[in-house]
């Protein structure tokens, strides 16, 4: 099966000459024309010329449509409640950006669906150009055309991920219009969940973009109710597959057999026609975890697979939980060899291999025991229920170094309780990128320290044209300030220095804090380094900025040609 090729994607030349930079120091000179505006149609790769360059960074980014029209006041909400079990609630704001999102505080499913830009920028955060992914609002695209979207709120989508021989990115999205509204919590159309508050269904999809900015899209009755939120293409020795990571399920407890099997992290063969002529099957999990493993009570059916970061090392599926009352927020792997935790905890048995095939299970007992478990914590990393956590962890993107060296990025807890929301989260210890190694010995990942430093952690910064002052809906402060770290990845020179970047996260007193405005910011350290007072010198610096009504989500190396 081969990816099918889409007759839509479009470049916006930004500039027409860049040089490429390491952190403070040039390195090369390099020219590039950036491609004028064109739609692609099929053709061979020499009708192409080449959009992404390796050793670029690429950044997606989000861009609400600040239209009043968006939301009328006083409409019902979620979307189509009335065709569900509800409540309705009405609207308390129209579509203009920012206070469209005080509406969550009445839909607690409220979100908007946005366009996805694809920002190629040198490594110190000089812009050359923008791909946007094809979206209903331009004119090429048809109701039938191969589209995508992002719901503009959510935090914890649109990570960006090298297929394994680094010859494609892949994310995940909805297939729907701009100014959606609900869809991140909506039923996917193979999978109805009669509890979903919201009343509409639409599909999931993997896109993936080659080094030629040409997309494919992969449509997935996956993460009915909640959203698909990374993405890796396994596309060496032969596989053709994809490994994701999401949380389903908007509804009631028990949840239907078909959220349960659409969570977590899913095993999805790559389409190979157009979205309109695709006609997605029952989801097929990947792997599956149950904190019963560890000797505690079973939770809510489903709800311990709730991933956000996925990274794939030494032939390793490895995912993270860092949110929801339910399972354990920490770092898991994928264990293909069944014998590397029989008791919920270990390390990859060597000479493990990639999942070939999705998890077998018994679909009689699925609705009251759940999925089979063939995933592990990595050893030395939290086993305590989220529940009863202290301190919680709240781990996002994660990103080896070495096979001895892990870095995790923590988002901190969030925290928007009252007017201390500042100096909470100016107070968060272990909120940034954390350092892990593995001792050998013990067989064991320790914590070494977190880079956090000029992170800015609680420190209030304006946007321009942003509102300032008190957001009445709240009664707290509107303007943003970093709370942690999201998605994030990196590169190791020959002398051992490491180069993280990462997505910041916020805190605020925005209706919904995946709304603000926030920031690419990069940190250096070095990699055989475990004392924490030299880490405490290593500052992290901003290097791209998202504006108003913008949002930063996932960052990668770009594709190359390998």
């Amino acid at each position: 099966m081969t990816l099918f090729r889409s007759t839509h994607s479009r470049l916006q030349s930004l500039t027409t000459c860049l040089a490429v930079f390491t952190l403070g120091a040039a390195v090369a000179a390099t020219p590039c024309i950036a491609q004028q505006d064109r739609d692609h149609g099929h053709g061979n790769d020499h009708d192409h010329s080449m959009h992404f360059h390796p050793g670029n960074l690429v950044v997606s980014r989000s861009v609400y449509d600040n239209n009043a029209a968006n939301v009328t006041v006083g409409e019902p909400l979620p979307s189509n409640c009335a065709q569900t079990v509800g409540p309705c609630a009405p609207a308390v704001n129209n579509g203009l950006y920012p206070q469209v999102f005080n509406n969550d505080t009445v839909d607690g499913s409220f979100g908007i669906t946005s366009k996805i830009f694809l920002d190629q920028i040198t490594p110190n955060g000089f812009l050359i150009d923008s791909l946007e992914v094809p979206n209903s609002s331009q004119k090429h695209v048809q109701e039938n055309s191969d589209q995508l979207v992002t719901s503009f709120s959510s935090k914890s989508e649109l990570a960006l991920n090298l297929s394994t021989d680094h010859r494609f990115l892949t994310f995940m999205g909805y297939v729907a219009p701009i100014n959606t509204l609900d869809v991140s919590n909506s039923n996917t159309p193979g999978v109805i969940d009669p509890t979903n508050p919201v009343g509409i269904n639409i599909y999931r999809a993997v896109a993936t973009v080659d080094r030629n900015g040409r997309f494919t899209f992969t449509e997935t009755n996956a993460y009915n109710g909640n959203n698909g939120r990374a993405a890796i293409y396994n596309d060496t020795n032969g596989a053709n597959v994809f490994y994701t990571a999401g949380n389903a399920g908007n509804g009631s407890n028990p949840q239907p057999a078909g959220v349960v099997l659409g969570a977590g992290t899913q095993f999805i063969e790559p389409a190979n026609a157009p979205e309109s002529f695709q006609t997605p099957a029952t989801p097929t999990p990947l792997a599956s975890f149950s904190i019963t493993l560890l000797g505690d009570k079973a939770d809510k059916i489903g709800k311990d697979d709730n991933f956000r970061g996925l990274t794939v090392f030494n032939n390793v599926v490895y995912l993270t939980k860092g949110s929801g009352s339910n399972g354990v927020n920490t770092v898991y792997f994928v264990d293909t060899t069944g014998t590397a935790c029989p008791k919920g905890v270990g390390v990859p048995a060597p000479g493990a291999t990639l999942p070939i095939a999705p998890l077998t299970y018994d679909p009689s007992t699925l609705a009251k025991s759940g999925l089979p478990s063939n995933m592990c914590i990595l050893a030395g990393f939290p086993t305590t229920p989220a529940k009863t956590a202290n301190p919680a962890a709240y781990p996002f993107g994660l990103w080896f170094a070495n096979a001895n060296t892990l870095y995790v990025a923590d988002e901190g807890d969030g925290y928007a309780g009252g007017t201390d929301l500042y100096t909470h989260a100016a107070a968060e210890t272990t909120a940034g990128i954390q350092k892990w190694v593995f001792n050998s010995s013990t067989q064991t990942w320790n914590y070494v320290y977190t880079l956090q430093a000029n992170l800015k952690l609680g420190v209030p910064y304006t946007i321009d044209n942003y509102p300032t002052g008190i957001n009445s809906a709240t009664n707290l402060p509107w303007a943003p300030a970093a709370d942690g770290i999201r998605n994030i990845t990196g590169t190791v020179d020959c002398d051992g220095r490491v180069t993280l970047y990462g997505i910041t996260s916020t805190v605020s007193g925005s209706g919904d804090q995946g709304a603000d405005p926030n920031r690419l910011v990069a940190v250096t350290d070095n990699l055989s380094n475990t004392d924490a007072t030299v880490a405490a010198k290593e500052e992290f610096h901003s290097i791209r900025k998202a504006g108003f009504g913008e949002v930063l989500r996932g960052v990668s190396f770009a594709p190359d040609a390998k």
